[in-house]
């Protein structure tokens, strides 16, 4: 997106490139995610920076972020801030893990003849560090 200081975009223009409910920005605001300018009849107006801040929400929240965390991680003078990012580093790659072996899974389910796929072996085997908890 291109920003103009002259123009810069309304909560609903903002809301439609990003494909975002407007409640979605204005809650965002209300946490303290976002400051918008306001114009001198009180509106909501997005600069670049703001819409930079908004791509960060975004990226961050499809990594399973919380709105809690991104305030951290968009803070850079907040205290805690390195242990927030590695508390969620170890998520993510807790997570990676997780879908690496559910992708396994799912591709040996694939392959696998059994008509029952929970009475294969080699399945079962897929999912014995679950199992090991009874």
């Amino acid at each position: 997106m291109k920003s103009s200081s002259k123009h810069p975009w309304s909560v609903g223009e903002v809301a439609e490139r990003f494909d975002l409910p407007t409640n979605v920005l204005r809650h965002w605001e209300a946490v303290g995610l976002l400051t918008p300018a306001r114009d001198t009849a009180g509106r909501r107006r997005y600069g670049q920076d703001e819409i930079v801040r908004i791509a960060v929400i975004q990226r961050s929240k499809a990594a399973g972020m919380s709105l809690e965390q991104i305030a951290v991680l968009l803070d850079d003078g907040r205290s805690g801030r390195h242990e927030v990012l590695f508390a969620h580093l170890a998520d993510l790659d807790r997570r990676m893990l997780e879908m690496q072996l559910s992708r396994a899974m799912t591709e040996h389910a694939i392959r696998c003849s059994a008509h029952d796929i929970t009475t294969c072996p080699q399945f079962r085997a897929g999912i014995e560090d679950v199992l090991a908890r009874f």
